[in-house]
This record gives structure tokens, sequence and C-alpha cells, in this order.
């Protein structure tokens, strides 16, 4: 499974957490056991302690429910402004996620299978799988824009599961009848197009993002959502072996040039996609060289007009425009 990355994040590529999904995990307590995939899975709390010990059983969960995962440390100060925000977000989100809080300190393997050279870290894994989020203290409204990206992916990957923690359960009826879902305050367009891209589908969800761009052109979350949606679109129903397989057959073919740049920033390889791309734009005639400029830039919204690998591929493309 190729995991897209979420609009605006920063992803540093795979991180490789097999010495800890071979091991037999030790169990959090009341958590799903292996095999069957719930739509519903119950755990002790929504926000939990992922250990080296117990990972495992952490990524089995992440197989029904997208798990965000915090590394921090007691000295850290910028940890201290976020890890209650994510506290409260996964109380508000109500199961629809789980927090797990690693405590770099105690922890090595997974410290280092994150990548996790400063802190706070978050990344999030779904279905197995890890993608790198973000690193540093952000605010709340940032926060809540990349969760809302990983629910999407997680709808993406089939991983639409709801995790059931008994200060969520109630005691009362009354309780039960008024625990209506909270979902994240979107614009009737963005939440329009969410659902369109939980049902795959991404015609609807294209053609709604452009109506919000049309009625307002500064909408930097719909320009972002519709980079976003195109990227998934293009990548529906392939394979990373059939893309790179036509890619090195044709080489001269810019459609399956540009979708193994398209896999590769999907799979995190940001500089290899941009590399690749700026490599082949000499190559081709203007109406090539256009669609190899329009893609850069929109993969430049895909990752965060932030990220730090835009100024320097919009340079060498600017060099290589003039």
């Amino acid at each position: 499974m190729s995991l897209v990355p979420p609009s605006g994040v920063n992803m540093r590529g795979a991180v490789d957490l097999s010495s800890l999904v071979n091991r037999p995990p030790a169990a959090i307590p009341g958590a799903t056991a292996a095999g069957a995939a719930p739509t519903s899975v119950p755990v002790p709390s929504l926000t939990l302690e992922g250990t080296d010990a117990n990972f495992g059983e952490v990524l089995e969960l992440s197989m029904t429910v997208p798990v965000i995962v915090d590394l921090w440390a007691e000295w850290c100060e910028p940890c201290k402004q976020l890890t209650p925000i994510l506290e409260k977000l996964v109380a508000e989100y109500e199961g629809r996620f789980v927090l797990a809080k690693v405590d770099v300190d105690s922890n090595p393997q997974l410290t280092q299978a994150f990548q996790a050279q400063s802190i706070p870290t978050v990344a999030a894994v779904i279905g197995g799988q890890p993608v790198q989020l973000f690193n540093g203290a952000i605010p709340e409204g940032q926060v809540r824009e990349v969760l809302q990206r990983v629910l999407q992916l997680a709808a993406e990957h089939g991983v639409t599961g709801t995790a059931v923690a008994p200060e969520h359960t109630g005691d009362a009826e009354e309780t039960a009848e008024a625990s209506v879902p909270v979902e994240p305050e979107l614009p009737p367009l963005h939440r329009e197009a969410y659902e369109a891209i939980e049902r795959g589908d991404y015609a609807a969800a294209t053609a709604l993002y452009k109506t919000a761009v049309a009625q307002d052109p500064r909408d930097q979350m719909a320009i972002a959502g519709l980079a976003q949606v195109g990227l998934l679109a293009r990548l529906h129903g392939k394979t990373m072996a059939g893309i790179r397989a036509e890619a090195a057959a044709e080489p001269g073919d810019l459609d399956a040039q540009l979708l193994v740049a398209d896999l590769d920033l999907s799979g995190g390889h940001i500089e290899d996609a941009f590399d690749r791309l700026l490599a082949l734009f000499p190559t081709q005639d203007p109406s090539g060289k256009n669609r190899i400029r329009e893609r850069i830039l929109d993969l430049f919204e895909v990752i965060g007009q932030d990220d730090p690998r835009v100024p320097p591929t919009r340079s060498r493309l600017t060099a290589l425009l003039y």
C-alpha cells in the first residue's frame, strides 16, 4: 500500500518499523486481538501510552482506526503546548482516531523508528503504515487541518473504524442520545468534498473544490484539497510495480513519467519526485514543459507551500524556464 501524504504536512518517507512489527506484541488491555477487522474497536482510553514493548499492538489497532503518534519528553517545553491540543482533539473526534503518546527518553527504538530528530514529532500510523506529519508545536487550527487530511488518507485506504473507550460509552441513555460525533468545522463545500473522497468519488470532490475556489480564489484549503484529490485520482487503481514498470518500458512517455513522480511523492520521496520532473523538463516540447510546470506547482500544494523543499525546487524551475 502506498500512502499519499496529507496536504500541508511534512513527509520524510517510509519509516522502518519491522523490528517492532515482527516481535510478539505486549498487549494493550482492551485492544482487539489480531485477526478480525471490526468497524469499532474497544480501547482502554482514546489516549494510550506507546512503548517499545507494546507498539506491535498499536500497529494492529491502526488497521481499524488511525493512530496519531506524539513523540514527547517531560523536559520539552513545546511538547507541553502541543500535547494538550492533541488530547483535546482526540476527545472531540470521539474515536475517529487514537492518540499514542511516546516518551522518547524511555523508548529509544520508537524514537529511532520515527526519525525523531527533534521533539515534539508527530506522525500517524494508518493500516500499519507510518506517515510523518510535522515537527514542533503548531497552532490548534493547523493541527485540525492536518488531522482532517489524515482522516481523508485513512478513508482512501479503508481505515474508517471507531475506537470506543470507557470514558465515551456513557452511563446514561441521555448521554448516548446526545453523543453526536463532533465533526471539524468546515465550510459546506469542503464538507461535501470530504464526504465525496470518503466514497471514492474523486470527480465529485474535484468539482466541489473547484466551486469553492471559484467562490473564493484565496481559499487555500480548497486549493490544497484540489491538488490532493488530483493526486489520489491519478494513483487510484494502480499498483506501484505497474507504474514503475510502465515508466521503465516507455521512457519517452510523459504521462508515465509524471505518474512515477506522483508515486514518489506519495511515498514520501519528495526530492526524487521533483528531481525526476526537473530532469525531464529540458527534453520536452513547449506543451510538455508546460505540463511538467503545472504538475510541479500542483505538487507544491500537496506537500504545502511552506515545505522547505518548495523554494529550491521553485528556483530550479525558474532557471529552466528563463
